[in-house]
């Protein structure tokens, strides 16, 4: 569990240090930073439906 929250951390923060990053794995990490975004905002939706019933 512990590796995801430090994945989840790493997606979201720049590594200025980060030589090793090339095109790809940019893309794949931009991608995963949408989708995790997609996936909270879907919840709140849900929530926000399921507590108001609208």
């Amino acid at each position: 569990m512990n590796s995801f929250f430090h994945y989840f951390i790493r997606v979201f923060k720049k590594d200025p240090n980060s030589t090793r990053s090339n095109l790809n794995l940019r893309m794949m990490h931009g991608i995963n930073r949408i989708s995790i975004i997609m996936f909270v905002f879907a919840l709140l939706v849900m929530l926000f439906r399921a507590l108001f019933k609208y």
